[in-house]
């Protein structure tokens, strides 16, 4: 089975202290929904129209695990704590099974 990722750029933070309160309540949404952290905010060397800014990557077990996490009451919760100066892509992906 293929695996899910979630996979979030960050092409703008405003308030870096604000992402406190998220990221606490992300990352027990995420164990919670069976992901495991690949990366986080580690360095970045980007090419052609990439961005050096904050980039995470989380792997589930499935695509399907990936998008139950994300609709889990925890993850929305932890959303609603995603402060307003932040600008980011969010995808879920399906890896190469």
């Amino acid at each position: 089975m293929a695996k899910g990722y979630w996979v979030s750029v960050y092409p703008a933070i405003a308030d870096p202290e604000g992402l406190t309160a998220y990221d606490k309540l992300a990352r027990q949404a995420v164990q919670a929904g069976g992901g495991r952290v690949l990366s986080r905010g580690g360095r970045v060397v980007a090419h052609e129209a990439g961005i050096t800014q904050r980039v995470v990557l989380i792997e589930f077990d499935s695509l399907d695990q990936a998008v139950a996490a994300y609709e889990s009451e925890a993850y929305q919760k932890a959303l609603v704590a995603l402060p307003e100066g932040v600008e980011r892509d969010f995808r879920i992906i399906e890896g190469i099974g």
